[in-house]
């Protein structure tokens, strides 16, 4: 183990292998989970995606962003996906998942390589667009995994796989469930 590297750490490294043979072309919608009010969260059975709400009952668009210029809601992040890969190496049981924060956890490698900026994937009926803007962990994805689960998914190598997820928005509408495909759209 590296000098100052700690246990955890050298654990979450491990699982890299393991998220990086996500399916890069055709995957699996693992979780669906809503914030219908700051720190709740509720698992769906099946969510609407909207283009002007985002998954509808969330409160994505209520809550603004602090990276507007008036704090309307961002647009580029009306929706956010994570690896369920990484998800399960960071909350452990799936049961854990939602509590990064996430909307959809999916079985996809959703990496800048696979997916860069303006990518579009069709999950259920929907489709969605990945966004320039990263997303990263902050104090509360911390304060729930940990200081290494932090720097782990704000390195450099996980910046580049994503494995804090990433913003998407919905340019069409629809429906999707747990177990519903998740496809890359060729253009």
């Amino acid at each position: 183990m590296p000098l100052g590297q700690t246990e955890e750490l050298t654990r979450l490294e491990q699982s890299l292998d393991h998220i990086r043979e996500a399916p890069a072309d055709r995957g699996t919608v693992e979780l669906i989970a809503r914030r219908p009010a700051e720190d709740e969260r509720e698992i769906l059975v099946e969510a609407v995606l909207d283009s002007e709400v985002g998954l509808v009952g969330d409160t994505w668009i209520a809550r603004g962003s602090t990276r507007t210029p008036d704090g309307s809601p961002n647009l580029e992040a009306q929706l956010t996906v994570m690896n369920a890969r990484t998800a399960a190496a960071i909350a452990g049981e799936r049961e854990r998942w939602a509590l990064a924060g996430d909307q959809l956890y999916v079985d996809f490698d959703i990496s800048r390589a696979n997916l860069p900026a303006g990518s579009r994937v069709q999950i259920g009926t929907a489709v969605i667009e990945f966004s320039e803007t990263p997303h990263t962990g902050c104090s509360k994805f911390s304060a729930r995994f940990g200081v290494d689960a932090l720097r782990f998914v704000n390195s450099p190598i996980g910046r580049e796989l994503r494995l804090r997820g990433a913003n998407c928005r919905v340019v069409v509408a629809g429906t999707v469930r747990p177990g519903d495909e998740i496809r890359k759209l060729h253009t």
